[in-house]
């Protein structure tokens, strides 16, 4: 992906998630990364056309930010949350991330940590064979990158 799509990626998905941090005390870098990783910089179908940037499966109860609508993708017995907006699919996930993993939005100010916890955790479903070193390699790689691309803005 080229860096002005990635730039785009941040104008449009950064006031979304400086409300997710600052309203469940979480580093909004680290909220666009995993964004970033699981939308494939928003480009991903479950964010085009469902406001769902982080891949979240639709289990669970609804809740003040998820209505309880889901999608099934492929021959997968898996569904995925949809969202009315992309804001409610970043609260979704932070107050999900605080609720559910602490240890990873306790650490969420160093994205090093944030990613070891998170990527090491049942927020990472080893089903499909996901690779918790690289996903953790990836966070990191990706929220260095959105911190000097937010720098260049």
């Amino acid at each position: 992906m080229r860096c002005d799509e990635k730039k785009q990626f941040i104008e449009k998905c950064f006031s979304w998630a400086q409300e997710a941090g600052r309203r469940f005390d979480l580093n909004p870098v680290v909220i666009l990364a995993q964004a970033a990783l699981e939308s494939g910089w928003g480009t991903s179908t479950l964010a085009t056309r469902y406001h769902s940037y982080f891949g979240v499966t639709g289990s669970g109860s609804a809740n003040a930010y998820w209505d309880g609508q889901r999608v099934w993708f492929g021959n997968s017995n898996l569904s995925f949350r949809t969202y009315a907006d992309p804001l409610d699919s970043f609260l979704d996930y932070a107050w999900l991330i605080r609720a559910r993993y602490p240890n990873a939005a306790n650490v969420s100010d160093v994205p090093e940590a944030f990613a070891r916890a998170i990527a090491y955790s049942p927020y990472i479903s080893e089903v499909n064979g996901d690779d918790r070193e690289g996903y953790q390699q990836a966070v990191v790689s990706i929220a260095g990158a959105i911190e000097r691309l937010i720098s260049e803005l």
